[in-house]
């Protein structure tokens, strides 16, 4: 019989003098590329003084890995890169190639500016905006205010409508969602002629059979009632789907994908959808 390979596990250091956001991205998606990779992440985020670096570098020396940096501080940079060239250890800014290549396209320098990314611009409050939005409009609140949505979600209880919407407005589009209850009606305004993109979420039974009993267990309830029985789940995802058929809604199945991928297709249905109107 063929022993199991074991996990490779490995330090990364992340160190920026922002969120740390961009990194934590880079990692996720790196790893993804490899198989059976844990990565020991040791995050240092805002670090913007000499000190707060000096302290990074100690805590690194002491946990020998790779390291990934987004700093914009040259002397940090350089201190950082001595540092760890010093030690023997890999170190690489994340955001160097992408930069280079814009600042020879562009023929324009990089500012070097700390925290740049993260300014009170315009499409910061778009952001934030539309992540007040979702959450105000919610499993159906506020359906009468619909109209302003960018783009409205329905789906059974458990396809991800409200993480969806969130990552959503993290991308600048109001989401609103509503849960198809049954028995229960629709707000009017996903009838209107003229209302936003509406998408509906359809999952596989046996899918959402088992992601509601796992949050059952995880909620220590054991009455589940139609919740959980078959029967009543096939009919719930069955009556879904001939709604989102009848009204001629696109739809997006989410019984294997993830919230971004969900999300990153609704955004295609969207830029779509600009387009005829």
């Amino acid at each position: 019989m063929m022993r199991e390979r074991l996990a490779i596990i490995c330090n990364v250091h992340l160190v920026s003098d922002s969120t740390g956001e961009t990194l934590a991205g880079v990692l996720r998606a790196s790893c993804a590329q490899f198989d059976r990779i844990q990565p020991m992440e040791h995050s240092y985020f805002m670090v913007r003084s000499t000190r707060q670096l000096e302290r990074v570098m100690r805590e690194i020396e002491a946990a020998p890995g790779v390291v990934m940096f987004t700093l914009s501080n040259l002397e940090h940079r350089d201190l950082l890169e001595a540092r760890c060239k010093e030690l023997g250890f890999p170190v690489i800014a994340v955001l160097d190639p992408v930069l280079d290549f814009m600042s020879r396209y562009l023929g324009q320098e990089t500012n070097h500016r700390v925290g740049a990314a993260r300014s009170l611009n315009a499409e910061y409050f778009k952001r934030i905006d539309a992540l007040d939005f979702a959450m105000y409009h919610d499993d159906g609140q506020q359906a009468v205010e619909l109209k302003d949505a960018d783009v409205v979600l329905l789906g059974v209880s458990r396809t991800s409508k409200t993480p969806t919407c969130v990552y959503l407005a993290h991308r600048g589009v109001k989401a609103a969602n509503v849960p198809l209850v049954p028995g229960a009606e629709l707000p009017a305004e996903l009838f209107a002629e003229k209302r936003p993109l509406v998408v509906g979420l359809t999952i596989s039974a046996d899918r959402l059979i088992h992601i509601r009993k796992n949050r059952l267990a995880a909620m220590k309830e054991t009455r589940a009632g139609d919740y959980t029985d078959e029967e009543a789940v096939r009919r719930e995802v069955m009556d879904a789907q001939r709604l989102f058929e009848r009204q001629k809604w696109p739809t997006i199945d989410v019984s294997r994908r993830s919230v971004e991928e969900t999300a990153a297709a609704i955004l295609n249905l969207l830029a779509e959808h600009r387009e005829s109107v």
